[in-house]
């Protein structure tokens, strides 16, 4: 079965930092771009963050807050996020495609990230 894996989610205070994972599971992550999206209660899915399969990265919104990356030898991709705001609070989903802007062929089950003191 081919799936990706979310993991790191977890209520941390604002200010704070976590370091998502998305592992892939019976899919070998190093050919597909993968990115990171999130959803808040409410609201639509938005992009946060995709990084192609050559290590370009792209991060939208959340510049200089959060950073993308990829282990090949791991076959995981990372989201270390930094400098955590409530409005961050949301569902994070990681998700494959063969290329940043393409749409996804696979997507993670979730991890949820809730900012709060």
């Amino acid at each position: 079965q081919l799936e990706l894996v979310e993991s790191g989610g977890d209520l941390v205070q604002p200010g704070g930092s976590l370091r998502l994972s998305c592992a892939g599971s019976g899919l070998t992550l190093d050919y597909y771009a993968i990115g990171w999206f999130r959803q808040a209660p409410g609201k639509e899915r938005e992009g946060v963050s995709c990084i192609s399969s050559s290590g370009e990265s792209t991060t939208d919104f959340v510049k200089g807050r959060f950073t993308i990356s990829r282990d090949n030898a791991k076959n995981t991709v990372y989201l270390q996020m930094n400098s955590l705001k409530p409005e961050d609070t949301a569902v994070y989903y990681c998700a494959a495609g063969f290329g940043c802007g393409a749409p996804p062929g696979y997507w993670g089950q979730g991890t949820q990230v809730t900012v709060s003191s």
